[in-house]
Formats: structure tokens, C-alpha cells, sequence
């Protein structure tokens, strides 16, 4: 049966308006702030412009006060512009540069992948969704810096975790969090046993799937990042903690990269045959020749430049030389400072 297109146009950002809005009737009813009288003030909020298309996910009691009282002066502009340029920077410098060699990956037939594109193709997607999400949270942040109000921190560094519970503490932390506070804890949250908790977690990443797109790709990304938590839960995590870290580092980006595969791939077909090309199980062909045809000097670049400062270098280098001036700020890769 022919499918239908119904033409409908959905508004950009409707998923945060949503949680926007949901986190407000929430935090009303539960009488943690009190309902906003103003209709400018409320508007304001739930339509203020530079966090509606990728975040951070911002909170009534984020604003609250911004919203009353607001300040702009020189030290606010000037620190909204270092945000913005940085966060520019990782979107425009970074991930974009490494987009075609993902695209290039996604886009062949399965039967063609080998592994050393689905190595390349696979690293280059890890890079460009981060840079794409934290440069556009640095952007929204020194947006709104710069207009007088603090948005909260999104991105701490994700990659350089050492375990996936602790990933989801720091990526895209505003969503995190938001599920925390109002799907998890509502549901029981650990108060409930062992049983328990693992429903609500596998609840509360089958809906992390779900929020990121209706398909059942995202919604198996979600579940798979879930199954790890879960894991980490009963005994994995004291396996982790016995270990060196890098080894701990490895094994949680071994588990991103491979769930980004469903994040990115068309179909079921199209990831289960780029991870069979990552373990070598087909498309053992490693020369590289055919892969330096499509990978340019600026994406080699700008993979080499996203790989460093997606860990902490940057902010250690500055610790290491007492830069008291710098600790704080927006650093490439962090997603600004903690508020």
C-alpha cells in the first residue's frame, strides 16, 4: 500500500516547547516556584530564540529571576560573544569539516563498506554530533548571555567518561536531567529495589530513543545505551572501577561509537553491516588508498584538531600553566561553564 504524505510542517523546536512547558505546569504543581502572572514574561520563556533548535533544555527556574531583574553590561556581551565564537568554531570548523566523510560512509551500499571506512565514516559521525550539539548549546549560551540571562551548562566533556552512566551525566545534560527529574524520579526512581529501577531505566532510555526521532533506530540507540546503564548497575561498574581508566575510557567509547552507528544509520540493514566492517567480520579490506580519495586534508584536520579537544586538553594545559584568567569560560569542547 502506497504511503501517504500528508504535507504537514511540524515548527522547529517543537520538542523543547514541549518539555519547556511540561517542566513548568510540573514545577507549578508541585509548588516548587509560582505561576507566572505576566504573559510577556512566560512568552519570553518559553519562546526565547537561541536554545529552540538543539538546546540546552532551559527551565523556568533557569530564568526566573533573569526575567524580572536583567542585567546587560560589557562583561556579559564580552563573555556571550567568547561562547558564541567557540561554539561557532566546533559547528563551523569541526563539524561540518567532518560531515562528508560520515555522509560518505552512510551513504555507501552496505556491501561496499570495508573497514577502514567504517572506522573513519563511524569516528568522523562521533566527532561531527558532538561538535553539531555542543557548538550549537556554546552558541545558544553566549546568545543569551549576551541578551542578559544564564543558560544552563549542556555539554562537561562526554567522551572523556569512564563508564555510560557517567556519559549521560554528561551529555546533553539538560535532557538528562530533565528525564531524571520528571520520568524517573516520578516512576520511583532506585526507591522501589533492584526490579524496579531497572524498569524505570529501561523506561526512561526507551523514551531518550523515542524523543530523538519516531523510528525504531533511535529507539534501539536508546535502549542499547540503556542496556549498558542497566549492566553498570547490577555488576559492571565495579568491573570499571578495578581497572586503569584509559581502559575504562576505551570500553565507553567503544559502546558510544557503536550506538551512534543506529543513531546515524538509515535502516537496521545499513548499521548491522557497518558494524560487522568495524569487528572485521566483512569488509576486512584496510587499504587506505580508496580512502584518501574522499578524505580531504581539511577533514583529516579537522578529526585530528575534534579528537583532542573533545577530552579536557585544553582546560589542563590552562591548569598546568595557571591561566587563573581562563579557568571558568568556555573552552572548545566543554559547552561553557557550570551555572
Amino acid at each position: 500500500m502506497e504511503s501517504v504524505h500528508l504535507g504537514i510542517h511540524l515548527p522547529l523546536g517543537i520538542s523543547f516547547f514541549i518539555f519547556q512547558l511540561i517542566s513548568y505546569l510540573i514545577e507549578v504543581n508541585r509548588r516548587t516556584i509560582e505561576s507566572e502572572k505576566s504573559l510577556v514574561r512566560l512568552s519570553t520563556y518559553v519562546m526565547m530564540f537561541p536554545h529552540l533548535v538543539a538546546g540546552p533544555i532551559v527551565r523556568y527556574t533557569d530564568i526566573n529571576s533573569e526575567l524580572i531583574n536583567r542585567r546587560v553590561g560589557p562583561d556579559k556581551i564580552g563573555l556571550g560573544i567568547q561562547f558564541f565564537i567557540i561554539g561557532l568554531c566546533q559547528k563551523v570548523m569541526i563539524a561540518n569539516s567532518v560531515a562528508p566523510a560520515a555522509d560518505h560512509l552512510f551513504g555507501l551500499d552496505p556491501g561496499s563498506i570495508t573497514t577502514a571506512a567504517a572506522w573513519l565514516g563511524t569516528l568522523a559521525y562521533t566527532l561531527q554530533i558532538y561538535f553539531d550539539f555542543c557548538g550549537y548549546s556554546n552558541m545558544a549560551i553566549g546568545l543569551a548571555f549576551m541578551l542578559g540571562f544564564r543558560f544552563p551548562k549542556n555539554f562537561d566533556y562526554p567522551y572523556s567518561s569512564k563508564s555510560i552512566t557517567e556519559f549521560w551525566r554528561r551529555w546533553h545534560m539538560s535532557l538528562s536531567f530533565w528525564f531524571r527529574d520528571y520520568i524517573y524520579i516520578p516512576l520511583g526512581g532506585s526507591r522501589g529495589g533492584e526490579a524496579s529501577t531497572i524498569r524505570n531505566l529501561v523506561i526512561v532510555f526507551f523514551v531518550t530513543g523515542l524523543w530523538h526521532g519516531a523510528a525504531w533506530t533511535f529507539i534501539v540507540w536508546g535502549l542499547f545505551h540503556g542496556l549498558f546503564v542497566v549492566l553498570e548497575r547490577v555488576f559492571l561498574k565495579q568491573l570499571l572501577d578495578g581497572i586503569p581508566a584509559v581502559f575504562a575510557r576505551i570500553y565507553t567509547l567503544a559502546v558510544v561509537m557503536t550506538g551512534w552507528v543506529f543513531f546515524r544509520a538509515e535502516d537496521f540493514g545499513q548499521a548491522w553491516a557497518v558494524i560487522k566492517a568495524l569487528v572485521g567480520v566483512e569488509g576486512r579490506d584496510v587499504t587506505w588508498q580508496p580512502v584518501m580519495a574522499w578524505m580531504t586534508p581539511e577533514t583529516i584536520a579537522a578529526m585530528a584538531i575534534g579528537m583532542v579537544v573533545s577530552f579536557p586538553v585544553i582546560p589542563a594545559l590552562c591548569n598546568l600553566l595557571r591561566f587563573d584568567s581562563v579557568k571558568g569560560t568556555a573552552l572548545p569542547g566543554g559547552g561553557g561553564r557550570r551555572s
